[in-house]
């Protein structure tokens, strides 16, 4: 979603600076055909060179600011979830407690729950496939 929204902010940056190019070369038309002498023709194709260079340059700062508020919505997202607790850890959190859950410790096993034997099949044979 994020990518999907930067690059659709990209396109419309784009779109823009094409804009602006597409105006800067008419206004340069406009320029040269009022112009009586070289150098103000020469003077026209320069300011249409800058106005180009000022969309394009607009653009990048526009992308490197799309890019920036993506990392920086990524980085906010990660924030807001709490760390995966540790291998072995047996504290409780208060959230926890207050709630009544007691929650298994990640990566140990319950050697009491119950049943005296394994619930699956060992070895190659799965219920209900005989041609494994």
């Amino acid at each position: 979603m994020q990518s999907a929204k930067e690059k659709l902010s990209n396109m419309a940056s784009s779109a823009k600076e094409h804009i602006e190019v597409y105006k800067a070369k008419g206004e340069e038309k406009v320029e040269k055909a009022a112009a009586r002498t070289e150098e103000e023709k020469k003077i026209a194709e320069e300011r249409r060179k800058a106005r180009e260079a000022e969309a394009k340059r607009e653009l990048h700062e526009a992308k490197a600011k799309h890019a920036t508020e993506k990392l920086s919505r990524k980085q906010r997202h990660l924030h807001h979830h709490p760390d995966p607790p540790l291998v072995g850890d047996t504290t409780a959190t208060a959230t926890d407690l207050h709630h009544g859950h007691h929650h298994q410790p990640v990566g140990t096993a319950n050697l009491m729950a119950g049943a005296t034997k394994p619930t699956y099949p060992l070895g190659n044979q799965f219920p209900g496939n005989k041609h494994l």
